[in-house]
């Protein structure tokens, strides 16, 4: 218990780290700003989804398993702003809506969360170390 202790103090530490980042990159207005914007947030948006599902999942599998599913769920939402039906449209218009489904459509948007991917894996990777050494030293 002493281990999933510390690692979900680790967890929310993170997440209190990568989330108030991703909403100044989504927000920043100094040089780069079209980069941090719309690609330096999108990194961070992969790293919360990282986090987020390691805190359920903490499992050695789960470690390489969160990261290909948040890349595969956000290219599946990267396509899906292809498409404009209604409710679509009405979630959108949201300010949640519009951070978790995105409005527009970018091909570049994909390499940017796999480099997402990758550094929430490594992430997590030093999150399990971290859980791991506790229950060693008990």
């Amino acid at each position: 218990m002493y281990r999933n202790r510390n690692q979900t103090i680790f967890i929310i530490l993170s997440a209190l780290i990568v989330v108030p980042m991703g909403f100044l990159f989504k927000y920043y207005n100094g040089p780069a700003n079209q980069w941090f914007n719309d690609y330096g947030a999108d990194v961070l948006y992969e790293i919360f989804w990282c986090l987020f599902a390691f805190g359920f999942f903490r499992s050695r599998t789960a470690l390489i398993q969160i990261p290909i599913w948040v890349f595969v769920i956000t290219c599946i939402i990267e396509f899906l702003q292809l498409w404009h039906p209604p409710l679509l449209e009405e979630i959108r218009a949201t300010f949640i809506g519009k951070l978790l489904l995105g409005t527009t459509f970018v091909w570049w948007d994909f390499p940017h969360y796999a480099l997402g991917c990758v550094l929430g894996w490594l992430w997590l990777r030093q999150l399990h170390k971290i859980g791991y050494a506790k229950k060693s030293q008990s």
